[in-house]
């Protein structure tokens, strides 16, 4: 159990590192309210943590398994799922599987941490953002340096992943078309003509996951 005054213990769980790291950083200047449980995840996480921020960057949502793997683990006393993706099927999953926060990304760093220290209060927080909140420009993602955004990103790393544009679409709760669109548009940015050229260009930038974080929370203590 955290003592009072003692920093909230957060695990970020995603597969990337980079996306891992990036939200480590945003939350560094707030380290005497909210401290990094663990960044290596070549090692098992054996101590019990306050929060599990699940990042959906690339990620099943609310509405597959990988949620639920959490929220049965007793290592982790809260989860809180951290995305851009607010559409209403996920929201009502997320509310039906107990999640005790649904917090987007549009969230400053001082929101975050707001948010989080209310979810360990004991609060159920969901957090919806206005219609046209402007995408913060903190944590990071693969790709963004050579000027993908972060939604574009998302996507390329599915394809990587191997999955075809349905599966992009349902993953990510965006019509074909909006698929589509995206692909366009990323294909432009790296200099690309066909999946395989995008394929091959996202193995060499980082898009494959580097761990796959939610095997550590299976099968219990």
């Amino acid at each position: 159990m955290s003592q009072p005054g003692r920093p909230i213990q957060v695990a970020i769980v995603d597969d990337y590192d980079v996306v891992v790291v990036g939200v480590a950083n945003m939350l560094e200047p707030y380290r005497e309210r909210v401290v990094v449980a663990e960044l290596d995840t070549n090692k098992p996480l054996v101590d019990e943590v306050d929060v599990a921020l699940y990042d959906s960057f690339a990620q099943p949502e609310s509405d597959h398994d990988e949620v639920r793997t959490l929220i049965d683990n007793p290592r982790a006393r809260k989860v809180v799922i951290y995305t851009w993706n607010f559409h209403p099927d996920l929201l009502d999953m997320a509310r039906e599987l107990g999640v005790d926060g649904y917090l987007s990304k549009a969230l400053s760093a001082r929101e975050l941490v707001a948010a989080l220290e209310a979810v360990h209060a004991g609060e159920t927080v969901i957090n919806e953002p206005a219609a046209r909140t402007t995408r913060t420009t903190a944590g990071d993602w693969p790709g963004r340096n050579e000027g993908l955004s972060d939604r574009e990103s998302e996507i390329l790393a599915l394809i990587t992943q191997g999955k075809n544009n349905a599966e992009v679409a349902a993953l990510t709760y965006l019509s074909p078309n909006t698929v589509k669109s995206y692909i366009r548009g990323l294909y432009r940015k790296i200099d690309v003509e066909s999946r395989t050229q995008a394929v091959l260009w996202g193995v060499r930038h980082g898009f494959m996951p580097d761990h796959r974080r939610i095997d550590h929370w299976r099968g219990g203590p």
